[in-house]
């Protein structure tokens, strides 16, 4: 029985392949997209979650040591506002702004004694240990339209499989094929 009083939440992108980045972690297939001509059609009559309706849902953001030193790199902090927990075994960080945990137990027993309510969980490795603990609840996925052949898995080895029901999808006008699923518990 699940008595979380949150609830996980991923929101990413990947290419076709399920890279979530370059094996040196650069992201610029997903984020400076050459344009692309594509047919914005077929789209569902629920269409999955966009960030901007996603985003203001979320109190909570917690993310791995990579996916943080990432969002260091933006121009401004983009979670203001919200309370953000980076997952890593490594030093302390240095940022007031940041809570730090060294496992996903720590996480957890941080968001409820937070009084979290909607998490949004970031980094492929955190993403990986959320699943394979059963904390995530709802998978929200932008397909770009490209192979990398290599780079980073977001989903990697799991120990079980996870069954996924489809809530929304729809294409964006940039290329993207959006879906929203529902993480299905046995």
């Amino acid at each position: 029985m699940n008595s979380r009083t949150w609830r996980g939440r991923v929101f990413i992108g990947v290419s076709a392949d399920g890279k979530i980045a370059r094996e040196d972690g650069t992201l610029e297939w997903l984020t400076d997209p050459s344009p692309r001509p594509h047919a914005v059609s077929g789209n569902s009559d629920r269409p999955a979650l966009v960030w901007e309706t996603f985003s203001p849902t979320i109190d909570t953001i917690v993310m791995g040591r990579a996916t943080y030193e990432s969002v260091l790199g933006f121009d401004g902090w983009p979670f203001d506002g919200k309370r953000v927990i980076v997952l890593t075994s490594r030093t302390a960080v240095e940022d007031a702004r940041v809570t730090r945990a060294e496992s996903v137990d720590e996480a957890t027993r941080l968001l409820e004694e937070g009084g979290a309510a909607e998490v949004y969980i970031d980094g492929g490795r955190t993403i990986q240990s959320f699943l394979r603990a059963g904390l995530v609840d709802e998978i929200t996925l932008s397909v770009a339209p490209i192979i990398l052949g290599s780079g980073r898995s977001l989903f990697g080895a799991l120990d079980a499989d996870v069954l996924l029901t489809v809530r929304g999808s729809h294409a964006t006008e940039d290329g993207l094929v959006r879906t929203t699923y529902d993480v299905t518990t046995r």
